[in-house]
């Protein structure tokens, strides 16, 4: 059954985004707002360029505490090697590629659109409604 539940089936349509352009700290309190740990960032075309995540904020807390500087743009922070998952992935690949990667979310793309992100949370919602 796990191989015809596709990642599509439980990623989050409504993705919160961010561009390369946005404040970090503003960045911060909207994945703080929202409760979630890391937004894919698009370009004005809505092109995937990056991810920012709880990790890369780390690097806002460690230049404006230590050495005492602004924080920048979303761009100056974010991961650009992004690992994504296509729409059609069955579940238990994502579930395989969450324990392989360590990752806590994958961008969802259809060919090159982003079209959603999914989380270990999500992989678990899809087990516990197989149950």
């Amino acid at each position: 059954m796990m191989r015809t539940i596709r990642a599509r089936n439980y990623m989050v349509r409504d993705v919160v985004t961010f561009s390369p352009d946005t404040d970090v700290m503003d960045a911060i309190s909207v994945l703080v707002e929202h409760g979630i740990s890391g937004a894919p960032v698009v370009d004005g075309t809505g092109n995937l360029v990056g991810l920012l995540s709880e990790k890369d904020c780390l690097g806002v807390a460690l230049e404006a505490g230590y050495y005492g500087e602004r924080a920048g743009p979303v761009g100056q922070y974010m991961s650009r090697s992004v690992d994504t998952i296509e729409a059609d992935t069955p579940i238990a690949d994502v579930a395989r590629r969450f324990i392989e990667t360590g990752r806590r979310r994958f961008p969802v793309m259809d060919g090159t659109r982003l079209v959603g992100q999914i989380s270990r949370r999500d992989v678990l919602r899809a087990i516990r409604d197989l149950g």
